[in-house]
């Protein structure tokens, strides 16, 4: 990994290296775009805090080459039966149950090209970290801490040290980009400041180990135990080899906590089995709903947790932050190797704004019904009465949870209909709002429309790095040259992919695409506008239904 860089090819300097800032280093590695990456920490975080990599990341990994690698990880492995379970307690009486949630089941679903994966995050940041260390244009500083930055019209001086010796040195950076989480330095050091609610409930995650736990009850395997009792309202569920699971009671008296000598009576309280737990970590975290008031001041740039929390309920969080640098990166990368406006970058914020909006919306909801809000009284009792009772939760549970677990319309859903880089029709909508279900579309902004192809590829596979457009119908080449024309002479990376695939073509709603890098729809119809490239590259404003 090379640290020499030019006057005219000043690095993008990434802050964090959780899963935003390891996705941002390979959005910019595979493109051969000088970056580093910063991290306070000596090493890649252990903390399993995520344990959800959703459908859509695992895309973005498929694109990246790494998907079979995050596979082959998976401790649970990846047919464990990736079911959700309401109890009262692990050793008492069933509530209800989900089955096959979050889209983990491996088998070949038609919406997508990879299934979700249950596994902690350390094991994911384990995979990005490795890949990113084979991208020569990706220089990794750990144990290095940003201590100030100024910014200038074309660069960004940013102040690091090393937090060993202390010892600091100044690098000139193209861009700055705060991936370093909830308590971001870079944000404030920004002044942005985050706007929302504090303090929705407080909450303990504690990882522990107990030898024979799965058999220790009856309700067989789950990623997830909702346990309502009135006592220890939490959920739990198992993490890695080693009986290690994770426990996370909840609505907590605000300050409060357990000692680790304390947790392990908690536990047994929470499940009713008595074991010998082995705790590994605990802390505590509260549910906040905050959204960064700017995403941007002037080359400085945050994602992920920096600009966003929420409740952890629908396995969001992490998967957005890489959502974001997804969008962020190759915008970057197109600026930077010049083939297209600095304007382009606008539309970051633009675009993900609405995202995070949505699912906070979403998220909050979720919280609202999160264990502590379920617990009735009388839940517990092996009675007539009590049945009475947990038949009216399992009721409420299955009218309110399926949001929480089958989110699909969030996850692939999200579209970028009021992007300013985006060419729409006059009568597609300027604003997403998530439907109860995900139904593919092709509208300019929209995910693209997944298939599986004859030869039993993905149609995503076909997609490239840079633009691509498919080619739907023979009839439309000349249409489909034109843009590939342009392209070539305004250094734009642009391949053209036919398929002569009448489904294909039904499913997208017209004979011609142009999918972007992040494999979003630019743009569809049947002419290709005379702008389209100067709009989706930022050199022009936005044509807004006006297909010129």
């Amino acid at each position: 990994m090379t640290s020499d860089y030019s006057k005219n090819e000043l690095p993008v300097i990434i802050v964090g290296a959780g899963p935003a800032g390891l996705s941002l280093a390979i959005e910019l590695g595979r493109r051969s775009v000088n970056c580093v990456l910063i991290e306070r920490n000596d090493r890649a975080g252990v903390a399993p805090r995520a344990k959800l990599t959703n459908v859509r990341t695992r895309e973005h990994l498929r694109r990246w080459g790494i998907a079979d690698h995050l596979r082959d990880a998976s401790p649970l492995g990846v047919d464990y039966p990736a079911n959700v379970i309401f109890v009262t307690k692990l050793a008492g009486p069933l509530i209800t149950r989900f089955e096959d949630t979050y889209s983990c089941n491996p088998a070949s679903n038609p919406l997508y090209s990879e299934h979700a994966q249950w596994i902690p995050q350390y094991k994911l940041e384990t995979t990005l970290f490795d890949y990113v260390c084979t991208l020569p244009s990706v220089q990794v500083l750990m144990g290095t801490e940003v201590v100030g930055f100024e910014q200038e019209e074309s660069n960004v001086s940013v102040r690091i040290c090393d937090v060993a010796t202390e010892t600091e040195k100044t690098i000139s950076a193209a861009f700055l980009v705060g991936a370093d989480g909830a308590r971001s330095t870079i944000r404030e050091m920004a002044g942005i400041q985050m706007a929302g609610t504090y303090g929705m409930s407080n909450n303990y995650n504690t990882i522990f180990e107990a030898p024979g736990l799965d058999q220790a009850h009856p309700h067989g395997p789950a990623i997830q135990y909702w346990q309502l009792n009135g006592d220890v309202p939490s959920t739990m569920g198992p993490m890695d080899v080693g009986d290690r699971w994770f426990f996370m009671p909840m609505g907590l008296a605000m300050g409060g906590r357990f000692t680790d000598e304390e947790m392990p009576d908690v536990i047994r309280r929470a499940t009713g089995i008595d074991l010998p737990y082995r705790i590994l970590s605990s802390d505590a975290w509260v549910a906040s709903r905050l959204l960064a008031e700017r995403y941007r001041s002037g080359r400085v740039f945050l994602v992920g947790d920096a600009c966003h929390l929420h409740p952890p309920f629908g396995g969001h969080g992490m998967n957005m932050g890489i959502g974001d640098s997804v969008d962020l990166g190759w915008k970057l990368a197109a600026v930077l190797q010049g083939w297209a406006a600095l304007t382009l970058l606008e539309s970051y914020e633009a675009e993900r704004r609405p995202v995070h909006e949505r699912v906070l919306e979403d998220t909050e909801i979720n919280h609202k019904t999160a264990p502590n809000q379920l617990v009735r009284a009388g839940i517990e009792e092996d009675s007539i009465a009590g049945e009475a009772v947990r038949a009216e939760v399992a009721s409420l549970v299955r009218e309110v949870k399926p949001r929480e677990f089958y989110g699909l319309n969030l996850v692939l859903g999200y579209s970028y209909f009021g992007s300013p880089v985006i060419v729409r029709d006059a009568d597609d909508p300027t604003a997403w709002v998530p439907g109860p279900d995900y139904i593919p579309s092709a509208r300019a902004g929209s995910l693209a429309p997944h298939q599986w192809l004859e030869d039993g590829s993905s149609l995503y596979d076909r997609f490239g790095d840079g633009f691509t457009m498919l080619l739907l119908d023979p009839e439309n080449r000349t249409e489909a040259g034109k843009a590939a024309d342009q392209a070539e002479a305004a250094g734009i990376p642009f391949e053209t992919v036919e398929l002569d695939d009448p489904a294909l073509r039904a499913l997208y709603g017209a004979p011609l695409a142009l999918i972007r890098p992040d494999q979003h729809v630019a743009w569809r119809g049947d002419a290709v506008p005379a702008s389209l490239l100067d709009t989706v590259t930022g050199r022009r404003a936005g044509l807004n239904g006006d297909t010129e």
